[in-house]
């Protein structure tokens, strides 16, 4: 405690106030019954493959909002809202679709109905298509239906080194957000048909488990057989490139059963390796570096080093509009500063393990009395554990309210600390409670509730001409740029899908492949 205070006394002010964060914000499109909407992308939201703000992931059906680079959480959170405002205001002129307000997805139609993004006719558009594909193919489109809040974070001055330190540290500590933040206790019996699972019925249509957080970050979340043979350490970019280019080169059979293309020439995955690319491999927090046009996500780490972490375990809010509250962005901003400022020893194969272990006994059963948790090969109480980390953090909400003026961090600390002490306030324990008291048990029926209301909520709010001005221009603009790009393209796919996908260009001072979009 004594270190961390030294070094959090270390830390300027004019640093402290330079903290930035973004947002990405995944939502499922449904019609008013709770069903996926298979309609394609609104047309007046832009082009996918070039919007600044307005993309999709997995689906065609999944929107991506995402915010720019913000140095105050006010700031973030207002541009969450206006991207929001923008992207029901074009859902209700096209019809009824709204935003399912859940991590865990709506009714969902055969797998092989859930349509994949599809982002135009270019060779980055269609790699983005056949990746999407190959996600299918290897864990099912259901499981790709999940959506989450991811929150980019950095501060000036923290060298790569410093930022796995950090990496290291936020998951050993995770356990703490998933039980704080976690809100899929919950999901339609549709998401598990067919699947081996340990829920428990709630009503006609819902499985549950009576004390989870997070089961979209449990044993039924973003789970992979193969990805569980990678051995990823956190200790150093040195090492993370390593095992990351092995399972980018490393061929995996029942993928190379699968095959590029199918009989038909149709392609059904970019490559047979254990990772198609970077973005497939599964993690709580991921150490990024934005890149150059074309360029390998492991490259630009490899050549310029880590420039922020992106945290990908947060659960849509239901009970908040646009998912995420500003009391739980200033504990993220406690949370990763804490994680920096720690000492932060190696990790070890023993303890990766544990740490896998501590997550889906949290996302299972975070709200349990006495839930025990591994810490340095003994038990602990995850109630006594997250007291401990929660004391840890007093001196780091009052330097950032210096830094910032007022009580917002130690706002945000006290209601965290409550929280932990009543479990029964917790986000997952407030979604069952309504759920059964409010819906006959219905996770359907609840989450759609929950949907209507946050799409009137957010199409009353004021709506400026010059907000509306803006926005068209974005759409307008990114239709030309889908438009410049696939003009461009004179290499056949083919040859495209191969040296986007060869390991040459995974190492430092590799030659990048240029297109003009952002990569796969």
């Amino acid at each position: 405690m004594n270190k961390l205070k030294s070094r959090l006394a270390d830390l300027p002010v004019a640093q402290l106030r330079s903290i930035s964060r973004g947002i990405e914000k995944e939502s499922l499109r449904v019609q008013p019954d709770g069903r996926l909407a298979l309609t394609p992308h609104p047309e007046a939201l832009g082009a996918p493959l070039t919007h600044p703000n307005i993309t999709t992931d997995f689906s065609e059906s999944q929107m991506e909002l995402v915010t720019g680079v913000h140095g105050s959480v006010e700031s973030c959170l207002a541009e969450l809202t206006q991207i929001h405002q923008e992207t029901y205001r074009a859902l209700a002129a096209a019809g009824d679709e709204m935003l399912w307000v859940s991590s865990m997805p709506c009714a969902l139609p055969p797998d092989e109905m859930i349509p994949l993004g599809f982002y135009g006719s270019s060779n980055v558009a269609r790699a983005k298509s056949v990746y999407r594909m190959g996600l299918g193919h290897r864990y099912g489109r259901r499981m790709q239906t999940i959506s989450g809040i991811h929150y980019n974070w950095s501060l000036p001055g923290v060298t790569s080194d410093e930022y796995f330190a950090l990496i290291r540290n936020f998951r050993r500590h995770a356990f703490l957000l998933l039980v704080l933040f976690g809100a899929s206790p919950a999901v339609c019996s549709c998401f598990v048909e067919g699947r081996p699972h340990e829920l428990q019925p709630l009503g006609s249509d819902t499985m549950y488990l009576p004390h989870a957080t997070s089961l979209r970050m449990g044993r039924l979340g973003y789970q992979s057989d193969a990805q569980a043979s990678l051995a990823v350490s956190y200790n150093n970019l040195d090492g993370y490139g390593a095992s990351l280019e092995d399972a980018l080169t490393r061929p995996y059979p029942p993928y190379e059963a699968v095959g590029i293309r199918n009989p038909g020439g149709d392609y059904n995955q970019l490559a047979t390796t254990l990772l198609q690319i970077e973005n497939e491999f599964y993690g709580t927090i991921r150490p990024k570096r934005v890149i150059f046009p074309g360029e390998r996500p492991l490259h630009a780490l490899r050549e310029r080093g880590v420039e922020y972490v992106e945290v990908r375990l947060m659960d849509l809010d239901p009970f908040v509009p646009i998912g995420i509250k500003a009391e739980t962005a200033r504990f993220l901003d406690m949370f990763l500063l804490h994680s920096l400022l720690s000492d932060s020893p190696p990790d070890t194969p023993e303890e990766i393990a544990a740490l896998g272990r501590n997550q889906h006994r949290t996302a299972a059963r975070g709200r349990e009395p006495g839930l025990m948790l591994e810490r340095g090969g003994r038990e602990v109480l995850l109630q006594e554990w997250g007291a401990e980390l929660l004391a840890q953090f007093d001196p780091i909400a009052e330097a950032l309210d210096t830094a910032h003026g007022g009580n917002a961090y130690r706002t945000a600390l006290n209601a965290a600390t409550a929280a932990l002490h009543a479990p029964e306030t917790l986000p997952s324990a407030r979604v069952l409670r309504s759920m059964e008291e409010e819906f006959g048990g219905s996770f359907k029926s609840f989450v759609g509730e929950r949907s209507t209301q946050t799409r009137a909520e957010l199409l009353t709010l004021p709506f400026d001409a010059d907000l509306q001005a803006r926005f068209s221009r974005l759409a307008a603009e990114s239709v030309e740029a889908r438009k410049r790009i696939e003009a461009a393209d004179s290499m056949p796919f083919e040859q495209y899908r191969q040296e986007y996908t060869s390991p040459k260009r995974l190492g430092l001072r590799a030659g990048a492949l240029m297109v003009n979009a952002e990569s796969v």
